[in-house]
């Protein structure tokens, strides 16, 4: 955990924001595998991580916006419990490192929140991603399950989400960590990546390496012959000559915060020209668009000029055609491009995207958009000092999408759908960096990961 004093001010930072009634934070409860007692890998709601930090199932965190109170609610292990997985530290002792003074047993929570009601008090909380989660705030607050996700609470949503967008140093130095480990994991695939090995050998290694450092990984791994499918979790394939290999993975840190790293490689060790031709288009799509990064500038502006970019290189190469422009401006490039140029990192890989991508990603003043894949675009709004965004260009050939759009004659004045057969085979590239907004320019965070074709060749032939 932070020192206690990093959670005192985040929840004396959300009553000034929030400044009435209690904020709920339901932590996460243990969810079963297949059976009650086999469970899956706990990961903690990542607001109460940010506000209480505990990483324990079974808690609750009260902050009361009037009283300027805050109380945890959870239980003390019994002799069962240290029977079958030790002994743990008593409640009071754990709600002391968050700085918290007052706590009770879990079962105390319903009848405080029956109270606060009777007093008349509102009663935030977020809207809940888990179904454990709904039963237990119908339990808690009354409102029916089919409607606790539409009552959660608008001014609480904008209060956390303008708090967690920001990072400060600790999370900062966090981010840094869990991007270090992403290191050892892409450049393992560098290492190992040779015709003949399966794709599954490459994900057990680096989630391997995740493990080993006491964290697991951020998401599930994506790694790929198949890069032309943006996110393909599955391992069965044989690594063969020729092919490229897409992995897009990270891990969290000790405290939890997520890194999201993407690098795409040649199986044989080295790049040919028709793969080399894509990957510079990709690798300046993700340069310059890094190089734009600075307060104020929107991220919807930064991903249009990634998209010319990309419009541009494949305009060279022959499969675009007309102005680039206007091939953008009406959406021509999603052909080849067809998500968003990059999300906010922290707590969450898409971070705070629970809350809802709209309140993290959009504002009054940037509106998504409705065109394919600039609709994709999860954050569109001015970047500000101290966020934390991924920058994740690619060029994919996607069969499927290519014989839609053929057929429908879509976009033909500005592509060139006979050119375009050769490709059909190629996969697809994708190189992801995650990036600190500072205040006048920006900055890559963690130690750098091969990522031009000769740093990556010269890694692979370590």
């Amino acid at each position: 955990m932070f020192d206690k004093k990093v959670y005192i001010d985040r929840r004396n930072q959300l009553r000034s924001i929030l400044n009435d009634g209690i904020a709920l934070f339901p932590g996460n409860q243990e969810s079963p595998m297949n059976y009650r007692a086999n469970t899956f890998h706990f990961r903690q709601d990542s607001s109460f991580l940010y506000f209480f930090g505990l990483d324990q199932p079974g808690l609750a965190g009260v902050i009361d916006c009037v009283s300027g109170e805050d109380i945890i609610y959870g239980d003390d292990v019994t002799i069962d419990d240290i029977i079958w997985m030790g002994d743990h530290p008593s409640l009071q002792d754990r709600a002391d490192l968050a700085g918290v003074t007052r706590t009770f047993p879990y079962k105390e929570l319903t009848r405080q929140m029956e109270t606060f009601m009777r007093e008349g008090k509102t009663i935030h909380y977020l809207p809940p991603y888990r179904t454990e989660s709904v039963i237990e705030l119908e339990w808690l607050t009354g409102i029916h399950h089919r409607h606790v996700y539409e009552e959660s609470s608008e001014e609480l949503i904008k209060a956390v989400v303008q708090l967690r967008s920001v990072k400060d140093i600790h999370e900062i130095m966090d981010l840094e960590l869990a991007i270090d480990i992403a290191y050892e994991m892409h450049t393992a695939v560098m290492h190992m990546a040779k015709p003949g090995i399966y794709e599954r050998e490459l994900a057990g290694a680096i989630e391997g390496i995740a493990l080993a450092h006491g964290r697991p990984v951020a998401f599930p791994v994506i790694l790929t012959i198949n890069g032309q499918i943006l996110h393909n979790h599955y391992h069965g394939n044989r690594l063969t000559e020729g092919r490229m290999v897409v992995t897009d993975a990270g891990t969290e840190s000790p405290h939890g915060y997520a890194s999201d790293i993407t690098r795409t490689i040649p199986v044989s060790g080295t790049f040919s020209t028709i793969q080399k031709e894509i990957y510079e288009i990709v690798l300046r799509a993700n340069t310059e668009s890094i190089h734009a990064i600075r307060p104020g500038i929107t991220n919807k502006n930064l991903h249009l000029s990634a998209s010319e970019i990309i419009a541009g290189g494949l305009k060279d190469l022959g499969l675009m055609k007309g102005n680039i422009q206007d091939a953008v401006q009406k959406g021509a490039h999603a052909l080849f491009f067809p998500h968003g140029l990059g999300h906010m990192l922290g707590l969450d890989v898409h971070d705070m995207e629970g809350l809802g991508e709209q309140y993290v990603g959009y504002d009054d003043e940037v509106q998504r958009s409705d065109q394919f894949g600039t609709a994709y675009l999860r954050l569109g709004k001015k970047l500000q000092p101290g966020y934390v965004v991924t920058i994740e260009p690619g060029i994919y050939f996607i069969p499927a999408l290519i014989d839609l759009w053929k057929g429908e004659k879509k976009f033909k004045e500005f592509i060139d759908y006979d050119r375009l057969e050769a490709y059909r085979d190629f996969g697809g590239i994708r190189i992801e960096d995650n990036v600190l907004v500072t205040d006048s320019s920006h900055r890559v965070l963690g130690k750098p990961i091969p990522k031009t074709i000769t740093e990556i060749e010269t890694e692979m032939g370590k």
